[in-house]
């Protein structure tokens, strides 16, 4: 029995959303227009102003995807009303970030700068050089193109150096002692 699956998504109003034959969903709303094709084999009905994700079968495969579909058709509704946005934060001596065109700039300690090419979908802003804020309205985008980032420099557990998100702990170890 699947209890995120079973719960109907209430549509707001000013959102739109159509349903092919096909399972292909389309929403529509404030910030913009998301389209994904879901798996065939579940029931995904507009009634009421609410979303209904029926599964036809108990078998192991529709029970995986039941709720993966619901929780990813909620993600679509919350991305184009209010958008998604992860926030990254660069700690270190000299670690900066500037934006350059659709290009952000790290300086991460390297010999050379990191140039990262922002996807169209994706907008960064960068209000301090040591904060990197990135929304859009396709949450796994955003998430992608935050850990894509956070990988050129991830922080590190002796000084905490490195790139992280802001509410990220970093587990820190004793450096060698003395004799």
């Amino acid at each position: 029995m699947s209890r995120i699956g079973n719960k109907s998504i209430l549509v707001p109003s000013g959102v739109t959303v159509t349903i092919s034959d096909a399972n292909i969903v389309t929403v529509k709303g404030p910030k913009g227009t998301l389209e994904q094709q879901f798996n065939e084999v579940l029931d995904i009905k507009l009634e009421d102003n609410q979303i209904v994700v029926k599964r036809p079968d108990n078998e192991i495969f529709t029970r995986k995807i039941h709720g993966t579909t619901r929780a990813l058709l909620q993600n679509m509704i919350t991305g184009v009303t209010e958008g998604f946005k992860k926030q990254l934060e660069i700690r270190g001596v000299g670690y900066r970030a500037q934006l350059q065109g659709k290009k952000l700039v790290l300086q991460l300690g390297f010999s050379h700068n990191v140039e990262v090419e922002i996807p169209a979908n994706i907008n960064v802003e960068v209000p301090k050089n040591t904060d990197i804020i990135i929304s859009g309205i396709d949450k796994a985008a955003v998430g992608q193109f935050a850990a894509e980032i956070r990988a050129f420099k991830k922080p590190e557990p002796y000084k905490g150096k490195g790139i992280r998100y802001v509410d990220e702990f970093v587990f820190r170890k004793a450096g060698k002692t003395a004799k």
